[in-house]
């Protein structure tokens, strides 16, 4: 089949062609992200891949199925950036990469985690400019805290290991609790409980319309003075309005995040020689205790090799008619 992949990067293209002796398909690469603007692309194409922050909204479905396209592959586990409904209104089919490396994303948010524990970014900056003052560097202990983990699919449940083996109190918050979590040790409560009784609240589920801004000035209240908190899932969970007032305020004492609401129009692209418009971002960067990473979370060998492995059996399935094993379908509320 032949294939148009939006959203491509060098380490995309690099994954995908290291498997191109196991498949057939005709893979052609795009850098931008497909929109309304970009979706002429796709002419003459079987399938479209699509990865995190392309806009699939009715507008591009509708050009996307008057030009006969009925298959797209995510190559990402989220599909917020789907308008289902319509998509099933106009029979395509749609697939996704359910979990590609559990342990990538839930080690990120480790990463962040210690590197805001301990402010190991500006130590190294500092000895880069021969500083080797250690003055405003005292960190704290992760061992011996709570650890609130909100989502225990794949990702949480990694996560939640992860802050055993640190030592921590580990708290989870899932409408499906998991009995293999209990048995380690891990307690479920109520999100209000989590809430009140965590040090660290670490984001693990993903982007509906019952968790869209989860993290609000509501939830906020409920947590911890200078509770330190985690997202590496999707940007929307946090209200970023109210979670600036809440670090001006210290009742967010650390923030790190990998994703972030307005990301579609920032990440993944260097603009570097760009003045930033975004002021919910640019107002983030200047406090001393936010950590921002831009969506890399996933990115290590292990998962963009798995991602492409899944995405090859998605356009393999798709190309024999088979069962899709990862097929997204709509479902009525």
């Amino acid at each position: 089949m032949k294939v148009a992949f939006f959203s491509t990067k060098s380490y995309d293209r690099q994954s995908f062609d290291l498997l191109s002796n196991i498949h057939s398909h005709e893979i052609t690469y795009f850098e931008p992200k497909l929109d309304s603007n970009t979706v002429a692309l796709a002419q003459d194409f079987d399938v479209i891949c699509t990865f995190v922050n392309d806009y699939l909204d009715e507008k591009v479905l509708l050009k996307l199925s008057n030009m006969g396209i009925k298959n797209i592959v995510l190559r990402c586990a989220g599909y917020n950036q789907v308008d289902l409904k319509k998509a099933a209104e106009l029979e395509l089919r749609i697939c996704r990469v359910p979990a590609y490396s559990p342990e990538a994303v839930a080690e990120h948010a480790l990463a962040l985690l210690m590197t805001l524990s301990r402010k190991t970014h500006k130590a190294y900056n500092r000895v880069r400019e021969n500083n080797y003052s250690i003055e405003g560097l005292t960190g704290f202990n992760i061992h011996g805290k709570t650890a609130g983990v909100i989502g225990t699919g794949a990702i949480g449940r990694a996560f939640c290991k992860i802050m055993l083996g640190m030592g921590c109190r580990v708290l989870a918050y899932d409408i499906n609790e998991s009995e293999d979590l209990k048995r380690l040790g891990i307690t479920y409560l109520s999100l209000h409980d989590l809430l009140s009784q965590s040090d660290i609240i670490s984001l693990h589920c993903p982007l509906t319309p019952d968790t869209f801004h989860l993290i609000s000035e509501k939830t906020l209240r409920q947590m911890k003075d200078g509770v330190v908190l985690i997202n590496t899932s999707r940007g929307a969970l946090i209200d970023s309005q109210e979670v600036i007032n809440a670090l001006k305020s210290r009742k967010v004492g650390n923030l790190g995040i990998d994703v972030y609401e307005q990301e579609e129009d920032l990440f993944f692209q260097n603009r570097s020689e760009e003045i930033l418009q975004d002021e919910q971002i640019a107002r983030l960067m200047t406090f001393p205790n936010v950590l921002i990473t831009g969506h890399q979370a996933f990115l290590t060998n292990e998962a963009l090799m798995h991602i492409s492995e899944t995405t090859i059996l998605n356009l393999d399935e798709l190309e024999k008619g088979k069962e899709l094993s990862n097929e997204v379908k709509y479902r009525p509320e």
